[in-house]
C-alpha cells in the first residue's frame, strides 16, 4: 500500500521575479545579461554554428568575456557569496562554485554535485525547474539534475525542462544509487509501521519493504524522508535514503544496501549559462534535439547521417511536442481494409481518396559519443538539419569516465545488508 504525503517545509531555494539580481536593462547596460555572448556551440532551425571553430581572437574574446561576467556576478551577488567562482572552476577567487540541485541536504543529487564539482557549495531548490532558473539568474554558477536511472529510466519532466530552457549541458556524473533503510536512534526494525520515501526508492526497495510488512508513503524525495522522521522525531517510521543523510539527521542505520538490484546508477546532468568548447583531446559526449516531419522512413534516414560517419549512438528519447501535440497528416484511402463502420467524408478542397488523420509530433532527444569540434560530428549535423524542421544542440561535454564503484555513494558500513 502506498499513499502520498507532504513533505514539510524545506530550508531550500524558491525563485520569484523579486529573485532576479540581474536587471532586464537596455542595451548598453553593464549587467551580465546584456554582455556579448559567447561563440556557442548551438544549432537550431534557421541558424548554424556549426563548423566554425573560434580564432585565437575569438577565444580570447570569449575569456574575457567570461571573466568580466564573473566578476559582474560577484558584485551583484556579494551578499550571496558569489555565483560563478572559487576552486571548483579555477578562476583563483577563493570563492566556492554555487551549484543548485533538487532537494534538501542529504539528497542524492547534493552527491552528485558534490562529485561533479568538488568543493562546490550546493544549493538546495525545492523543484526541478527552480534550478533551472536559479542557473539563469546568475544566483549560482552552475546546476546538476538526474536525467536517467538504470531502473526507473529517464526524468520525462527535464528533458521538458531542457528544451524550455536555454541552458548548456557542461558534463555529465553517474552516480551508484545506494539505498539504506534509517530510523531514529533505538529503534528496531521489527519496530516499524510505516516507511516514507520517494516513489521510485520504495518501488527500488519493493522486496526488502514487503519482508518488514510496513506501509509504504511516499513524500518527494528521499532525504525530505529522513529530515521528516528526524525533525518530527516519528517513532515507528522509517525512511528510505542514503547513509549520507542518516550522519546529517542523525538517524541509525538498520539496514544497507537494501535495493532490490545492486546496479543502480542514476545519470546527472551539469547545466551552465555558456558552452564549453569541445575539443578532440578526451572523449566527449554530444546531446541534440530534433523534429521531423512526417513519413515512412524518416527516423531511418536521420539516425543514418551518424551511422555512415561511425557514430555512435548511447541514448534517443522520444518525447511529445509540448507546444504542438498534434499535427494533421493524410491516408491513402484505397490502402486501407474496408472498416467495420463508414470512414468519414473527405474535408473539402482535399483529394477524394485521402482521409485526414491526427497525430502526435515527437521531439526526439539523441545522445552520442563524439565531440562537436570533429568534422565527422558537423557533417553530420548538416546533414541532419536538411531534413530537420528544428534541430539544437544541447551540449557537447566530457563523458564521465569514472569507475562504476558503489562504494562512492557513500554505503554504510557496520549494519546488515539485508533484513
Amino acid at each position: 500500500m502506498t499513499s502520498l504525503v507532504s513533505s514539510p517545509a524545506r530550508p531550500s531555494l524558491r525563485l520569484s521575479p523579486s529573485d532576479q539580481l540581474v536587471p532586464r536593462s537596455s542595451h548598453g547596460s553593464s549587467s551580465p545579461s546584456s554582455m556579448p555572448a559567447p561563440d556557442r556551440a548551438r544549432l537550431s532551425s534557421g541558424s548554424s554554428l556549426i563548423g566554425q571553430p573560434l580564432s585565437r581572437a575569438a577565444a580570447a574574446s570569449r575569456s574575457r568575456h567570461g571573466r568580466a561576467a564573473a566578476v559582474v556576478a560577484r558584485a551583484v551577488q556579494e551578499p550571496l557569496s558569489g555565483s560563478e567562482g572559487g576552486a571548483a572552476n579555477g578562476n583563483g577567487t577563493g570563492v566556492p562554485l554555487r551549484v543548485a540541485y533538487q532537494g534538501v541536504p542529504g539528497a542524492y543529487s547534493e552527491m552528485a554535485a558534490m562529485r561533479a564539482y568538488p568543493g562546490c557549495s550546493p544549493v538546495p531548490c525545492d523543484q526541478f525547474d527552480d534550478a533551472f532558473k536559479a542557473v539563469e539568474q546568475w544566483l549560482v554558477g552552475r546546476a546538476v539534475l538526474p536525467i536517467e536511472n538504470s531502473l526507473g529510466g529517464s526524468i520525462h519532466r527535464n528533458y521538458d525542462l531542457l528544451l524550455r530552457h536555454r541552458l548548456h549541458i557542461v558534463g555529465e556524473v553517474q552516480l551508484p544509487v545506494h539505498h539504506c533503510l534509517l530510523a531514529l536512534p533505538g529503534t528496531t526494525p521489527d519496530q516499524l509501521t510505516r516507511v516514507l520515501s520517494h516513489p521510485q526508492a520504495l518501488a527500488q526497495c519493493e522486496a526488502t519493504l514487503t519482508r518488514l510488512g510496513v506501509v509504504q508513503e511516499a513524500v518527494y524525495d528521499t532525504a525530505g524522508a529522513a529530515q521528516m522522521v528526524a525533525s518530527q522525531k516519528m517513532e515507528g517510521v522509517g525512511a528510505v535514503a542514503s547513509t549520507r543523510a542518516a550522519e546529517i539527521y542523525g538517524l541509525d542505520i538498520l539496514a544497507d544496501g537494501i535495493q532490490d538490484e545492486a546496479d543502480n546508477f542514476t545519470r546527472f546532468l551539469a547545466l551552465a549559462r555558456d558552452p564549453i568548447l569541445p575539443s578532440t583531446d578526451r572523449p566527449f559526449k554530444t546531446s541534440i534535439v530534433f523534429t521531423l516531419q512526417s513519413g515512412p522512413g524518416v527516423l531511418f534516414k536521420a539516425l543514418s547521417v551518424f551511422a555512415l560517419r561511425d557514430i555512435n549512438l548511447t541514448k534517443i528519447e522520444s518525447r511529445p511536442h509540448r507546444d504542438k501535440p498534434l499535427y494533421v497528416d493524410w491516408l491513402d484511402r484505397s490502402s486501407l481494409p474496408s472498416p467495420a463502420t463508414p470512414l468519414p467524408p473527405t474535408p473539402a478542397g482535399a483529394a477524394q481518396e485521402s482521409l485526414a488523420y491526427q497525430s502526435f509530433d515527437y521531439l526526439f532527444y539523441v545522445d552520442f559519443q563524439a565531440s562537436l569540434a570533429e568534422p565527422r560530428v558537423q557533417n553530420a549535423m548538416r546533414h541532419l538539419q536538411e531534413m530537420a524542421p528544428f534541430l539544437r544542440v544541447l551540449g557537447s561535454y566530457p563523458m564521465d569516465l569514472s569507475p562504476m564503484d558503489h562504494s562512492t555513494a557513500g554505503a554504510g558500513s557496520g549494519a546488515q545488508a539485508r533484513l
